[in-house]
């Protein structure tokens, strides 16, 4: 294979990810030009096992290929951080709950991933991070996040945040839902191409807990401050992402509710089912 230079139409680190790996066994230097910064994971792995790759300003990466011939990387033990996006449930759950407490342990920090925190703390949630050090923290950030329930506020969530935090949508859609005033997301047209649509999805789901929402063609408007009602007909249309947004949400209802099609969420978070028993046995 050839190295390329490819400038992505999108914001993709799936995408960016796939021409990386692929230029790993190619001739040359393989190039990556974003339109905005995504998640790097995968920059810093290849630099940890030893890799010759390198980043210029913060939208452009290099990869020396080997030109077919196999790399020699060392083995070595790998401690994996918490998934932020894993987090972020509980972490809505307890920031949306005046009085609530939650401390979420080993969390990947990696600052393109923390944007759900800035948008959390800009609806005013008591969000903060207690970083941990030493040598696992050196190729991938991480802490222990700690919340505090308080009153939240709408905020608008668009333009170049939107890449950092697009699985956190449908869960910060119910934070929008239970803080006062309006949340708006917008420039996130590719929730209409994931495991679901899920801008429709999540639409459809929150109107039936009586959430007043305005689906756009690139996201939502969602008006918070409505009573949270009770429903047995919650579809997650296969998608691991709304399913544990739903039954988040579901926590605020007077009534149970009924969350369907839900082993969609081990794609994901198998425990969730037992966390989420834990935090309601909690009674925090």
């Amino acid at each position: 294979m050839r190295a390329i230079e490819y400038r992505s139409p999108v914001a993709s680190a799936q995408v960016k990810s796939c021409v990386l790996l692929a230029g790993l066994r190619a001739e040359g230097v393989t190039r990556v030009i974003e339109p905005l910064p995504t998640r790097d994971h995968t920059e810093r792995l290849m630099s940890a096992l030893g890799l010759p790759v390198r980043t210029v300003g913060d939208r452009q990466i290099e990869l020396e290929g080997s030109a077919g011939r196999p790399w020699t990387m060392g083995g070595g033990e790998w401690d994996v951080p918490g998934d932020i996006s894993s987090a972020a449930f509980w972490v809505v759950a307890a920031a949306a709950r005046p009085g609530s407490e939650l401390v979420a342990r080993n969390v990947g920090l990696n600052p393109r991933r923390t944007a759900v925190l800035d948008v959390l703390r800009r609806m005013g949630a008591d969000v903060r991070i207690e970083p941990q050090a030493g040598d696992a923290a050196a190729w991938e950030p991480r802490g222990d996040v700690v919340v505090r329930g308080a009153r939240l506020r709408g905020t608008r969530i668009h333009g170049a945040e939107i890449p950092n935090l697009i699985d956190e949508l449908p869960i910060l859609a119910v934070a929008g839902a239970l803080a006062e005033g309006e949340t708006e997301i917008r420039d996130a047209g590719e929730l209409r191409v994931k495991e679901s649509d899920r801008i429709a999805t999540m639409a459809a789901g929150l109107r039936a807990m009586g959430v007043p929402v305005e689906e756009r063609p690139d996201g939502l408007l969602v008006r918070g401050g409505a009573r949270i009602r009770a429903s047995d007909q919650l579809e997650s249309r296969g998608d691991h992402r709304i399913a544990m947004s739903l039954a988040v949400l579901a926590l605020f209802a007077e009534e149970p509710s009924r969350v369907h099609d839900v082993a969609c969420v081990d794609t994901s978070y198998p425990g969730f089912e037992e966390d989420l028993k834990r935090l309601i046995g909690s009674g925090s």
